[in-house]
């Protein structure tokens, strides 16, 4: 390979993760899951139509499973906390809590059904039918295709690497976003601000900045504390497809606001 081959997988990869960034931490945790943005109902309906195919992962299944998150934090019930299944098994801990919230929320687990009363929409189709692999094949394929087609041979795979990567995000963010860190904020949790997570994954790894205001678009807190995803929030609202709830946003340091009241519910707003 030459210098220009590696340029170009450099690239592909970036632009195949930075779109898989864009579906989960954007619009699926800040839009569908905590309302801290409003999408236009164009938007909301291509994200809706489009997550699964993008990501693997079903909005409606991905929206439960962390309000979940958020109500049970770190307790025996979180469906990934590395107080119940260590920092390495956190990756095989979210996993069979995605599967079985999925299959409940698609046979109408009242229980399950309560936890996302605002998404008036099935799960998607490729999961209501078995057909949940659908979209890694056609990954694979376009992969196969990039590569054949462009070359070199690894273009293929760091396009599929970069748009599939959410399992390794969510484990980074799970597993050290609750373990290892510092705090800004008392939360009942374990919650911590790992700044490595936090420059890889948009900000995500912000989780105890989150964890005491998770209607905030914004993670950050302090001026230093880097959240590449509010960033590009506030680009697509300049855009005007999507508006930030500005009165869910953390207050800063010294604001008469910055005192942080536990959040109980289990809906959109934790």
């Amino acid at each position: 390979m030459t210098g220009s081959d590696y340029l170009l997988c450099g690239g592909v990869l970036l632009a195949g993760y930075t779109l898989n960034l864009l579906y989960i931490t954007v619009f699926y945790h800040r839009g569908f899951t905590h309302r801290a943005l409003e999408l236009r109902p164009w938007l909301r309906g291509a994200v809706r139509h489009t997550g699964n195919w993008v990501t693997g992962l079903d909005v409606k299944a991905w929206v439960c499973m962390h309000r979940l998150h958020h109500a049970n934090a770190d307790t025996a019930d979180d469906p990934h906390s590395p107080a119940n299944a260590g920092i390495i098994g956190v990756a095989r801990a979210q996993l069979r809590s995605y599967e079985r919230i999925l299959t409940g929320l698609a046979r109408h687990k009242p229980e399950l059904m309560a936890v996302v009363p605002d998404l008036d929409f099935e799960v998607n189709w490729l999961n209501r039918k078995r057909l949940w692999y659908l979209p890694y094949l056609v990954h694979a394929a376009a992969g196969a295709a990039l590569s054949l087609a462009v070359g070199p041979w690894p273009l293929g795979l760091v396009y599929f690497l970069g748009i599939m990567s959410h399992p390794v995000q969510g484990w980074i963010v799970n597993s050290f976003g609750h373990a290892v860190g510092s705090r800004n904020f008392d939360t009942p949790d374990n919650s911590r601000n790992n700044h490595v997570a936090a420059w890889l994954i948009w900000g995500e790894g912000l989780q105890n900045n989150h964890h005491a205001y998770p209607g905030s678009a914004d993670f950050s807190y302090h001026w230093w504390e880097l959240d590449f995803g509010y960033l590009t929030v506030r680009c697509l609202e300049r855009l005007g497809v999507l508006r930030v709830n500005r009165a869910g946003l953390i207050p800063r340091p010294g604001s008469q606001q910055a005192v942080f009241r536990p959040r109980t519910s289990v809906t959109a707003d934790d």
